[in-house]
């Protein structure tokens, strides 16, 4: 046992260290050796109402194109405060989640990065995008992909506000320090491809051009609503996963993985009464709320939510879906960071086995209002 005079001398010798950029394992092993993940980000909701009235806000006060390269509010997770500084924090330790409009008339200007992109059509119509000299229209419910270093612009020739969901893995490339942006010399890249002309290459489903059985870049970029919805309907006439309900991950035809590279994407759709177990994972997850309502138990609080809303799922956070509605399924789009995870070879899953697979509530969460 360390004497008083010994453990003031650490003290000392800890400090002296301090002061000339060095460290004593000795005193922090527990931190760099954890028994399981401890994650920074904390489970978190963010009400649909609340974003809206921010980004109103900003539709009052910039025009995209003028001054403003995109209109965006990002979610940031109270436990990655800290990091907002440096521009790392995230809605998790790798994901970045933002809602983004674009109002009639206004063109965001083309640029590529670094960073792997997405989009989930949340509302509106009359607006599209441009990715590598395809033009792709923007539907609700609709999920299109970005790569990273790829040509990327929108503009909206409708006549109402269009609404989306971003994602990027701008955390992960930001702590790497393996950023580059460059911007296209015009406003909009050129077209070199007739519209949509991926999605109609694929009209039929799971079958792909034979031209397309090498290609690294998913060939699909824009995964339409109504094909999901329908696979989803179809899996629907059998018993559901008693974690995840019915849920399908947006793939790249030419490969099996997922569609957007560092980041997969998936659609869940929750029967009228399910109620899932809980399970948890290395991997983390952010969820979009496209319709329907219910709540997930995460690590025994209960978070409420609705159409519009989003939430994030931590790694190794203990999650359960339940959706309350009596007439109603629930669809829940939902991000994450698995691929990353795949790749270094550390994910891991486990499945609760006390109490049936549910977890005790001992908190309600209380979501921020307008």
């Amino acid at each position: 046992m360390e004497s008083k005079a010994q453990t003031d001398e650490l003290e000392v010798l800890h400090k002296e260290m301090a002061e000339n950029h060095l460290g004593p394992l000795w005193s922090s092993i527990q931190y760099l050796n954890t028994v399981e993940p401890m994650a920074k980000p904390i489970p978190y909701l963010w009400k649909a109402s609340l974003i809206q009235k921010f980004l109103s806000r900003a539709e009052e006060l910039l025009e995209v194109g003028k001054g403003a390269e995109r209109r965006a509010v990002f979610l940031i997770n109270p436990g990655m405060e800290d990091l907002q500084p440096l521009g790392w924090g995230g809605a998790t330790q790798t994901l970045y989640v933002a809602v983004q409009a674009v109002k009639p008339g206004e063109v965001a200007p083309a640029h590529r990065h670094t960073t792997s992109a997405l989009r989930f059509i949340m509302s509106g119509s009359g607006a599209s995008g441009r990715v590598e000299g395809q033009k792709f229209p923007f539907e609700p419910g609709d999920y299109l992909i970005t790569p990273g270093w790829t040509w990327h612009d929108h503009t909206n020739d409708g006549e109402e506000t269009v609404t989306w969901m971003d994602c990027l893995d701008t955390p992960f490339t930001m702590y790497l320090n393996v950023c580059f942006t460059e911007f296209h010399p015009d406003k909009q890249q050129p077209l070199q491809l007739p519209d949509d002309y991926s999605a109609r290459r694929y009209r039929g489903g799971m079958v792909r051009p034979v031209s397309d059985r090498k290609a690294q870049i998913s060939p699909l970029g824009r995964y339409r609503w109504d094909l999901t919805q329908k696979t989803l309907d179809g899996m629907s006439e059998f018993e559901a996963d008693p974690h995840d309900g019915y849920t399908v991950e947006y793939i790249n035809p030419a490969t099996g993985e997922d569609a957007d590279g560092r980041i997969g994407a998936r659609m869940t759709k929750l029967p009228i009464g399910f109620q899932g177990k809980a399970h948890r994972h290395v991997h983390s997850n952010v969820y979009y709320v496209h319709a329907g309502s219910g709540y997930t138990v995460m690590n025994g609080t209960r978070f409420d939510w609705e159409e519009g809303d989003f939430f994030a799922v931590p790694a190794w956070t203990w999650h359960e879906h339940v959706n309350a509605s009596h007439d109603s399924e629930s669809y829940l789009f939902s991000v994450n960071d698995l691929p990353i995870m795949e790749a270094f070879g550390f994910e891991r899953e486990e499945e609760l086995s006390a109490s049936d697979g549910h977890q005790t509530v001992h908190d309600v969460f209380e979501p921020l209002l307008p």
